[in-house]
């Protein structure tokens, strides 16, 4: 942790009036912003960053600053968006803090994804009060004041299991400078860098350099600086994306037109695979460069007994462990081809969680992954969009793969498509892995096929049906959109000892997930549906909520109401995901035998959420 210069006081720093300092702690901030073009992977970059400076015994918390209107990501098109990112406390946010949970392994907050529609909010309620005072209330000094202070409370908090606060606050402002909406943004962080101070304050641009007829073009960048320092900051490292790396010529250049010193210009050049940018990060010694040489006055803390650096406690973080998991995933080649049938499939970051949980479930079976896109709609014959060679195409794909996931979504479209998958995967003994609304697909399909109801159906799809297997859950507000679902961290019993959710749960009997939903299954038909082989082996605490479920005798067939994608690591991947990639490969079995009936998957679905006032957890009743 960093502490106190010998030679400065409460008073030197500011005491409460600098956002650097609280109760004796020094917090460094690192700000990234963009520039260019939207889509360089500033959530990449920040979240290397923050590997880099983890694996120097340095703990690290992120905050995610998104300039939109909404006041969260809940009620956003995933294929405007992308996926929307469930956190432990029920947050539904932009789908960057995922980048940061998964790379870093914290437990982020609601409040650690700031957008503009929370800050005016918040500005407007004072407002409202009279909480300032009859004064005209404006951009500057009122909202840029909110932002700021906002940050600071955010940013002492734990997100680890150490108690105290952490060494660096990583802040990454979303959108490109320049942009009308960031405006406000860059002005309170200008106002923030005076305040905190030089020694606290590090700013890392992320801009496009283009290759041209094999020549890197260095002018987007010098605007992209110059737009910048028009808002009042001036970058400290500029992280230069690019498809090749940057020359030493180009990087003169920059450094020269930018006015930062030669080696804080970063190439993050194209590389293998995901996991090596921290380590191609590390190479051009960033963690040396922004710690001890010139702009944080950081040194890494000595290991000690009674408090062991974050690299200690948490083993997941150090550059050997993460060039081990590099060369993994880059040298697997027997391939696991896994179909993804979805509503939303025509834009990738809308089941990006799902990709990532994949992926790490593959790299630790040695497995190489091989994603097959189906959209549901095309699997829909009747269909008057879908064309003949359209379905064709469709059926073809659902064929050639090892395994089908069904994942979640909202509202009738593609319905019968999902539903064609499901059966299709329970006839013929293909493995299907069914999460949210494929779990409540696979139910309504088996009802209409097995139990012979023929309208069988979800509440949602056909509100008069005589048969509604999934009904609307009664807490839930129908009329208001955003943040009344079910969501966050919830605890599901694993009753049943011989399921294979006890298996994949390390023979846990209580595991934590997160949701997201406002449909369950309908308990009316719970018995008759069990007694046809389809049973539900996890449940809530009350056994009123159906939360998994698996189907007797098929080799895998296991669907979910909650979302373990959010809950993978690359280092800890989930347990549903990597029992769903071995049986894939008809390597389950194997597994638990090998384990003696436990998985060994990692221990994160284990544990309690991380701070409890903010739990979402059911009591016992």
């Amino acid at each position: 942790m960093s502490k106190l210069r010998a030679n400065e006081s409460c008073e030197a720093l500011g005491s409460c009036e600098n956002p650097a300092y609280r109760d004796g702690h020094v917090m460094k901030y690192v700000v990234v912003t963009g520039g260019t073009l939207s889509g360089l992977g500033k959530g990449t970059t920040i979240s290397s960053i923050g590997v880099v400076l983890k694996t120097m015994g340095l703990r690290v918390t992120s905050i995610k600053i998104d300039p939109y209107l909404n006041v969260d990501a809940g009620t956003m098109s995933p294929y405007e968006h992308g996926e929307v990112y469930v956190l432990e406390d029920g947050g539904e946010v932009d789908l960057d803090l995922g980048n940061y949970e998964r790379f870093l392994n914290i437990t982020l907050t609601k409040d650690h994804n700031i957008t503009s529609g929370k800050i005016y909010e918040k500005v407007i309620r004072r407002e409202r009060k009279g909480e300032y005072l009859g004064k005209t209330v404006q951009v500057v000094p009122h909202v840029t004041n909110a932002i700021q202070n906002w940050i600071k409370s955010v940013a002492f908090r734990s997100v680890d299991k150490c108690s105290g606060a952490p060494d660096i606050c990583l802040i990454e402002v979303g959108g490109t400078v320049g942009d009308i909406e960031s405006a406000v943004y860059l002005e309170a962080l200008q106002q923030f860098f005076c305040k905190a101070g030089e020694d606290n304050f590090c700013l890392c641009h992320v801009s496009y350099v283009p290759i041209v007829c094999g020549e890197p073009k260095t002018k987007p960048t010098q605007h992209s600086v110059k737009e910048l320092r028009q808002a009042g900051l001036r970058p400290d490292f500029l992280f230069c994306r690019s498809e090749l790396p940057i020359n030493e010529s180009a990087r003169a250049k920059i450094a020269l037109f930018s006015q930062v010193p030669h080696s804080h210009v970063i190439s993050v050049h194209n590389v293998s695979n995901v996991y090596r940018v921290p380590m191609l990060i590390e190479e051009q010694s960033f963690g040396e460069l922004v710690c001890r040489v010139r702009k944080l006055g950081l040194v890494a803390p000595s290991p000690s007994p009674e408090s062991p650096p974050a690299s200690l406690q948490d083993p997941t973080f150090s550059m050997s462990r993460w060039e081990s998991l590099a060369d993994k995933a880059d040298s697997a080649s027997n391939p696991v081809r896994i179909g993804i049938v979805g509503k939303y499939t025509g834009f990738g970051d809308s089941y990006l969680s799902v990709v990532k949980a994949l992926h790490h479930a593959a790299v630790e079976a040695d497995l190489k992954l091989d994603i097959v896109w189906i959209e549901s709609t095309d699997l829909e014959q009747q269909n008057t969009k879908t064309t003949p060679a359209m379905y064709r195409e469709a059926v073809a794909k659902l064929e050639s793969v090892d395994g089908v996931l069904c994942p979640g979504g909202f509202g009738d479209r593609g319905i019968c498509g999902l539903e064609a998958a499901a059966e299709y995967c329970r006839t013929h003994s293909v493995p299907f892995f069914g999460i949210c609304l494929g779990m409540q697909i696979a139910i309504i399909e088996f009802c209409r096929n097995v139990l012979g109801l023929e309208d069988a159906n979800s509440e949602e799809f056909d509100p008069h049906s005589q048969h509604k297997v999934v009904v609307f859950m009664p807490e839930v507000n129908a009329d208001i959109m955003g943040g009344t679902m079910r969501l966050g961290n919830r605890a599901t019993i694993i009753r049943d000892k011989k399921s294979v959710a006890y298996k994949l749960y390390d023979q846990q009997p209580v595991i934590y997930e997160r949701h997201r939903h406002r449909y369950e299954v309908n308990l009316d038909f719970v018995p008759a549906i069990e007694a046809h082989g389809l049973k539900f082996t996890g449940q809530d605490e009350r056994g009123q909520r159906m939360e998994i479920a698996e189907l007797q005798g098929h080799p895998f067939y296991f669907a979910v109401q909650y979302h373990p994608e959010f809950t993978s690591r690359p280092i800890k991947p989930n347990p549903c995901f990597l029992g769903f990639i071995l049986a894939a490969k008809s390597r389950l079995s194997a597994r638990f035998e090998e384990h003696s009936g436990r998985l060994r998957a990692g221990s994160t679905y284990l544990e309690k959420p991380l701070n409890d006032e903010n739990s979402h957890v059911e009591a016992t009743k």
